[in-house]
């Protein structure tokens, strides 16, 4: 699937990969915390003073080169708005990723952060890379959540967390290649850990056809004494 926007979210260059790592990731977090916003920054390094509010959700897709693997990302950018929750799990269900974001100068979407947090934990895929971003920071001077009771959270909660802007670009590019490093890796494994398993059922598939295939023999040659 081809992204969408120009070559300086392809960190690495466009040299060719041998490797393709495709998920699904989604934004979740309060309305106005500039989800919408980072999706626009990584996808189209664009950046709109004033971004209308989504509708439901908005699908984009970006696509990067890390290391010698492409990466193409599936983005549900998701509608912050109360009236909107009960869509949600709709649209994380079966994503392989989440970043939910909150405004630093704003206590109640840190708030609602660890809540959406909670839910992913509960109800999402049970390997779900989860990155908290806390956007925003190029205001840092209006804080309202510092950055260290933010970083202590996540490391709690084993997730990701960096502080960014999507105004300024800060951090926006490194959390997504963050999450994509994360998320491949894990994607890497359970291909190995299939890998293994397909390997495991194929030999004991051919024990079990080895073993039938001695009990007819067997069977044969009792039928051929029990006629002599």
């Amino acid at each position: 699937m081809a992204g969408r926007g120009g070559g300086a979210n392809r960190p690495n260059g466009a040299a060719a990969a041998n490797k393709i790592c495709q998920f699904k990731l989604v934004l979740l977090g309060e309305s106005a915390v500039g989800k919408s916003s980072l999706v626009l920054r990584f996808v189209k390094g664009q950046f709109h003073e004033f971004q209308e509010s989504t509708i439901g959700a908005a699908f984009l897709t970006q696509t990067v080169c890390l290391d010698d693997t492409t990466v193409k990302f599936e983005i549900w950018d998701t509608a912050g708005q109360e009236r909107y929750h009960s869509l949600a799990p709709m649209y994380y269900r079966g994503a392989q990723a989440a970043i939910v974001v909150y405004d630093i100068t704003n206590t109640d979407t840190f708030t609602r952060a660890k809540n959406w947090v909670k839910e992913l934990q509960r109800q999402a895929s049970p390997n779900i890379v989860i990155a908290l971003a806390g956007n925003k920071a190029d205001i840092a001077d209006k804080r309202a959540v510092e950055f260290q009771e933010a970083q202590t959270y996540a490391d709690d909660n084993s997730l990701l967390f960096m502080e960014t802007s999507a105004k300024t670009a800060m951090n926006v590019n490194e959390i997504f290649m963050a999450i994509a490093s994360k998320t491949c890796r894990a994607v890497c494994l359970e291909d190995q850990d299939l890998n293994t398993t397909e390997y495991i059922i194929t030999r004991i598939d051919d024990k079990i056809k080895s073993s039938l295939n001695i009990f007819r023999g067997l069977s044969i040659e009792i039928i051929l004494f029990s006629h002599i």
